[in-house]
C-alpha cells in the first residue's frame, strides 16, 4: 500500500520534469501541506527523509537555472548588493560555520539534540542533522533565486498565484479528510502517505476532539502551513487575473483554511490568526484612505468584503444573542491553547530549548554552533545559534531589504505584490518565532522571490526603456544636417559621402 504514494508521486515529478508547461509551480505547492511523506524509502537514505516539497524546489531549481543563461542570472544576482547578496553571503557562512563549528566546539558546548532524548542537554558534536540542515537549507536558499528569475514573466507570476490556491484547497482537503477519521474508518488511506522517519504526532486530542494534522507531522506544523498559505490568498488574492480563480475558488478556499487552522488546535496558529485579523482591519483602512492614481486600484472589492465581514458579525451576533452556551467549547479551547499555554508542560520544554540554544550562541563567542547543532523551537533563535551573529544578521537583513523594497514607481501590479506580501510575511513570521527550525521554508522563498522578481522585472523594464529613448535621441531630426566624420587624412566626410580638405588644415 505504501508503494501507491510513490507511484504517484515520482509520475507527476517526472510530468513536472519533462513537460514545458509551469506543472512544477502547481506541483511546488501542492506538495507543501504534504510535509509527512518521504519520496524516497526511509530504509534506502539511512534514515534521511526527503520530503516531496525540497524535492519539487530541485527540480524547479534544476528547470530554471540549467539553460543558457541561467548560470549569469545565478552570479549577478548573488553579487549584486540590489539584489540577493545578502541572501548569498548568509548562505556562506550557513555552510562555513555547519562545516567547522560542531567540530571546533565538540564536547565544549551543552545543546539539545535534534534527535535523541529532547529533555536533557548533550555535548555538541558532528551528526548528520548538520549536513541534513545544510541540504534543506541550500534548496531554500536557491528557490528564493529560482522563483526571482523566474516569477518576472507576469505569466508565470499568475500561474505561481493559481498554483498557491491548489495549494491551499491541497491543504483543506487533507486536514477535512483528517478530521473525518474520527468519524469514519478512512485511517489506511492516510497511514501511506506518514512515511517520515522522525515522531509524527497525528492523534492528540484536546476537550474529547483531534487535533487536525493533516498530512503533516503535527498538528503545529500543520496550522502553520494552513496560515501561511491564508495570508498568502487573502492578500495576494486581488492580484489573480482570472475573475474565476479571484472570486470563486480562491474564496472557498480562504474559508475552508481558516476552518483547518481552527481545527489545528496550535496556540501559535490562534496568535497567528489574531495578528492576521489585525493586518487585515490595518490592509483595509490604508486601502480605504489611499490616494494617487491608484485610489480605485486600492479601493477594489473593498466595499463587497466589508458588507461580507459585517454579514458574518450580524450572524454570529444573533446566534450568540439566542443559544448564549454556544461560545462556550470556543472559550474554553482558546483558553487552554492560548491563555493558559504559559501552564503547559509543552511550553516549559519548549522554552528549555530555546534557552539552551541561546547559551550555546553565547558559549560559541558568537559563532553558532552549525544548522542542525541544536533545537530552538524558535526560527529566529534556531538561525542565529546554528549560523552565529553574522549570519542571522546577513538573513534578516536581507529579509528587510526584500520587504521594505520602493514600489513608488511601479505599476499596479508591482505595487499590489510587494504591499501584499509585506502584510502576509508577518502572522507566519510570528508564528514560526515560536516553533519554527533554521529553515525559512518555501513559502518564505516564495515571498522572497516574487518581490525580487518584481523588482528586477521592473527594473529590466526601465532599462530597455532608457535605451529606447537614447536610440531616439540619438536620430536627426528630418531636415537636420548630418555632422561631417573626421578621417585620419585631415579630411571631412560630409553627408552625401565626398571627402574635402578640411578648413585650416595643413
Amino acid at each position: 500500500m505504501i508503494y501507491v504514494p510513490l507511484a504517484i508521486f515520482w509520475m507527476l515529478f517526472g510530468w513536472a520534469m519533462f513537460s514545458k508547461r509551469p506543472v512544477v509551480l502547481y506541483l511546488f505547492f501542492a506538495s507543501i501541506p504534504v510535509g509527512a511523506f518521504a519520496t524516497i524509502p526511509t530504509n534506502l537514505t539511512a534514515g534521511v527523509t526527503l520530503t516531496a516539497t525540497p524535492m519539487i524546489s530541485a527540480l524547479l531549481i534544476g528547470k530554471v537555472f540549467l539553460d543558457r543563461k541561467g548560470p549569469d542570472f545565478l552570479l549577478t544576482s548573488a553579487l549584486r548588493p540590489g539584489r540577493m547578496l545578502l541572501l548569498f553571503l548568509f548562505w556562506v557562512v550557513a555552510v562555513v560555520t555547519t562545516m567547522f563549528m560542531p567540530r571546533i566546539f565538540m564536547g565544549d558546548i551543552r545543546i539539545v539534540p535534534i534527535r535523541g532524548d529532547l529533555g536533557e542537554t548533550m555535548a555538541l558534536f558532528p551528526t548528520p542533522q548538520n549536513i541534513t540542515q545544510v541540504v534543506y537549507m541550500t534548496i531554500s536558499v536557491l528557490t528564493v533565486f529560482a522563483f526571482a528569475r523566474i516569477l518576472q514573466s507576469r505569466d508565470d507570476r499568475q500561474h505561481a498565484l493559481k498554483a498557491l490556491v491548489l495549494g491551499g484547497a491541497v491543504a483543506v482537503f487533507t486536514g477535512l479528510l483528517d478530521f473525518a477519521t474520527q468519524f469514519a474508518p478512512i485511517e489506511p488511506l492516510l497511514t501511506p502517505w506518514r512515511t517520515a522517519s522522525y515522531a509524527l504526532a497525528t492523534n492528540v486530542e484536546v476537550f474529547g476532539s483531534k487535533r487536525v494534522v493533516g498530512l503533516m507531522p503535527e498538528a503545529s506544523a500543520f496550522g502553520g502551513v494552513a496560515l501561511a498559505m491564508l495570508c498568502a490568498l487573502i492578500f495576494l488574492r486581488r492580484v489573480i487575473q482570472s475573475a474565476r480563480v479571484r472570486n470563486f475558488y480562491a474564496p472557498i478556499v480562504i474559508g475552508g483554511l481558516v476552518l483547518c487552522v481552527w481545527l489545528a488546535k496550535s496556540s501559535g496558529a490562534y496568535l497567528g490568526l489574531a495578528v492576521l485579523v489585525l493586518l487585515i482591519l490595518s490592509e483595509a483602512m490604508f486601502r480605504a484612505f489611499s490616494r494617487g492614481g491608484q485610489r480605485k486600484l486600492h479601493r477594489q472589492d473593498l466595499v463587497g468584503e466589508f458588507m461580507l465581514v459585517l454579514g458574518i458579525v450580524v450572524v454570529a451576533g444573533i446566534f450568540v444573542i439566542l443559544q448564549p452556551t454556544i461560545m462556550d467549547p470556543i472559550y474554553a479551547i482558546v483558553d487552554r491553547m492560548v491563555l493558559s499555554k504559559t501552564e503547559s508542560g509543552s511550553f516549559e520544554e519548549r522554552g528549555f530549548w530555546r534557552a539552551t540554544a541561546i547559551e550555546a550562541l553565547f558559549a560559541s563567542h558568537g559563532l553558532g554552533v552549525g544548522l542542525g547543532g541544536t533545537r530552538s523551537s524558535s526560527s529566529v533563535v534556531a538561525i542565529f545559534a546554528g549560523t552565529g551573529f553574522l549570519g542571522g544578521l546577513l538573513f534578516y537583513g536581507f529579509v528587510l531589504q526584500t520587504l521594505l523594497r520602493r514600489s513608488r514607481h511601479m505599476d499596479w501590479e508591482g505595487q499590489f505584490v510587494i504591499s501584499a506580501v509585506r502584510f502576509a510575511f508577518i502572522p507566519p513570521f510570528v508564528v514560526s518565532m515560536m516553533v519554527g527550525g533554521a529553515n525559512f521554508g518555501p513559502m518564505n522563498a516564495f515571498f522572497l522571490g516574487i518581490v525580487t522578481a518584481t523588482v528586477i522585472s521592473r527594473s529590466n523594464l526601465a532599462r530597455r526603456r532608457q535605451a529606447r529613448r537614447s536610440r531616439l535621441a540619438m536620430r536627426p531630426y528630418p531636415g537636420m544636417e548630418r555632422p561631417a566624420l573626421a578621417l585620419s587624412n585631415g579630411q571631412q566626410l560630409s553627408a552625401d559621402g565626398a571627402g574635402g580638405p578640411t578648413p585650416g588644415a595643413a
